[in-house]
């Protein structure tokens, strides 16, 4: 028992000093693993614990053993690595559920953020948060959130350009007109453009901003409402004098008239209907539009002249004709199966909704984006013009570099509505009383005539042959109204041009480039329709030779009959003799 007791004496020793409990040291002592000192006890703790330490491992890998032998005992080796591996499988397959489950809640938060602090414009370009300058930005990339300012993304919308300080464009001036006293007429003058690869490599490839309208929608009526106090159509509705109002009240959200109003899609059912596979081909058009169109076979297809290859390949030359232009087409063999004249695409329209040919006109002039939906440029000529530079560099000049939605070339004489609209009824353009109604109309809404007061706007009076725009809601706006002005009032573009400009300058920073009356005589060269060309190359009889016997009086009467062209075109030596026999007229009158 003594011994006993002083194993006891040893085991209080030991658990003040180790980390183990003293059973285990019972255990060890009993099995004969350890053996302590029965003297000295104190002195020896220390080597009594670095002996503990080195027995500790060899305790825990028995126990392990034993716990892995009593596993394969029951479960068996191949069971027992199935069993591991589903194990790990299963370790994994929570850990991936926990990793997705944090993430997704994080996500959820950044997109509720998001929500509230960016805004997505009309055309699907990310516009930068009002609050940027709290340094709160998203990084799409990461989707995390950061604190720090980084710069901030390239722009939206195409915000112009200006050339080289030392490009000669920069420093081009128009040289004097030169001094033909003969010819006194317009004419054109040298533009500076681009080379023709420098042109395609600025088409702009955002478009351009649209200042207060961003999204711009069209008025459809299956059943037209008439009830109109004057003008619109069948075609183009009938719109009250409140909702015209309404419709120069710019808004962020629009919804105007734009012709096209009975069907759901331009050209289908609408009036100004196109075959299905013109329709389909029209909608491939996404970049830029040449736009014209011939009426009652009134002009000549005129090939455009000077234009690229890349221009071919991508540039859509859309030529409308109607019914009767098609028949004249085909009975002279330009028009075929493949719809084409060289480079012209030739579409024909049927159910032409107005009997003024006119009027009719202004559907593909002002209405092109109507009917190219998916087109960002569009240039329109009239059918008397021929085209003679590619439309990249006509539009880099007269839009892009000007960083202008629309442009259109001033009247080259007239700049006031009043003079313009005695000029029309002078040449018997319209209806006098029909132009004299529109005219007071206007004047009530506070019409006047230009003065340099409103510079730097250059002129009211444009000259309509020729339409360069981008297809932008401010500039689908602007020519939808001038479209229900026409519609409304008489077919002269010119007399309703200045009102709808105005109205809507008044509510946004809307410009108009109205460039030089020669400048655009330098892209495009006017040509006489079809009938004139007949009568020009029809001369009159010559007169049969005046006897001798015929006085002369007889022969001067004849000769003052004559035209003036006819005059010009004769040798100076008949105009000699005839300044002679009129001198000898005078002098036997005299006598």
């Amino acid at each position: 028992m003594s011994g006993v007791g002083v194993g006891g004496g040893g085991s209080l020793g030991i658990r003040s000093s180790a980390s183990y409990g003293s059973l285990d040291k019972q255990h060890l002592l009993q099995n004969g693993a350890l053996s302590l000192p029965t003297t000295n006890t104190n002195t020896n703790n220390n080597n009594s614990n670095n002996a503990l330490q080195r027995i500790k491992p060899q305790k825990i890998v028995k126990d392990k053993d034993r716990l892995l032998q009593w596993f394969l005992k029951f479960t068996g080796r191949r069971n027992a690595g199935m069993f591991l591996i589903c194990l790990i499988s299963a370790a994994v397959f929570f850990w991936v559920l926990l990793y997705m489950g944090k993430g997704g809640d994080t996500q959820d938060n950044e997109n509720v953020n998001f929500n509230l602090n960016t805004t997505i414009n009309n055309k699907g370009f990310l516009a930068m948060p009002q609050e940027q300058s709290s340094g709160f930005t998203y990084d799409r990339s990461l989707q995390t959130f950061d604190n720090t300012i980084i710069p901030p993304p390239p722009p939206s919308y195409f915000l112009g350009y200006t050339l080289p300080q030392s490009h000669h464009c920069n420093s081009f001036t128009l040289p004097p007109p030169p001094a033909d006293r003969k010819r006194t007429g317009p004419r054109p003058c040298p533009v500076c453009y681009l080379p023709v690869d420098e042109a395609i490599a600025l088409m702009p490839k955002v478009p351009s901003y649209s200042p207060l309208l961003k999204n711009l929608t069209y008025v459809y009526e299956k059943d037209l409402n008439r009830d109109t106090e004057f003008g619109g159509s069948e075609f183009g509705g009938y719109p009250t004098l409140k909702q015209r109002n309404d419709s120069y009240d710019i808004r962020e959200l629009m919804s105007v008239h734009c012709g096209f109003v009975k069907g759901d899609k331009p050209g289908r059912d609408t009036g100004f209907d196109m075959d299905e596979i013109d329709l389909y081909d029209m909608d491939q058009c996404r970049g830029i539009v040449v736009a014209s169109a011939i009426f009652s076979a009134f002009d000549d297809v005129h090939q455009p002249r000077n234009i690229s290859d890349y221009s071919r390949h991508t540039v859509c030359f859309i030529m409308f004709v109607d019914e009767q232009t098609e028949a004249y087409l085909k009975a002279n063999s330009y028009l075929d199966s493949t719809r084409k004249i060289g480079i012209w695409r030739i579409v024909v329209v049927h159910n032409l909704p107005y009997t003024d040919g006119r009027r009719t006109g202004k559907i593909p002039k002002l209405l092109s984006h109507r009917m190219f939906p998916d087109a960002r440029f569009s240039i329109w000529i009239d059918g008397k013009l021929e085209l003679v530079a590619d439309p990249h560099q006509i539009l880099e000049r007269f839009l892009w570099r000007q960083n202008a939605t629309f442009a259109i070339s001033r009247h080259y004489r007239r700049f006031d509505v009043f003079t313009e609209a005695e000029a029309n009824k002078a040449a018997g353009k319209y209806d006098n009383a029909s132009i004299d109604f529109q005219i007071e109309f206007y004047k009530t809404e506070g019409l006047t005539s230009y003065t340099r007061a409103k510079l730097p706007i250059t002129s009211d009076v444009p000259e309509g042959c020729v339409i360069l725009r981008e297809h932008v809601p401010i500039s689908n706006l602007f020519t939808c109204l001038w479209f229900n002005e026409i519609d409304r009032f008489t077919s002269r573009d010119q007399l309703s041009f200045s009102t709808v400009r105005d109205k809507i300058k008044a509510k946004t920073n809307f410009n108009v480039n109205m460039f030089l009356d020669c400048e655009r005589r330098n892209f495009v060269i006017q040509k006489y329709h079809r009938g004139v060309n007949r009568r020009a190359v029809v001369y009159p009889p010559p007169r049969p030779p005046a006897l001798v016997s015929e006085s002369m009086n007889k022969d001067v009467s004849v000769e003052r009959v004559a035209s003036p062209s006819v005059r010009k075109s004769s040798p100076p030596r008949r105009r000699r003799r005839h300044r002679k026999a009129v001198g000898g007229d005078k002098e036997t009158q005299s006598n």
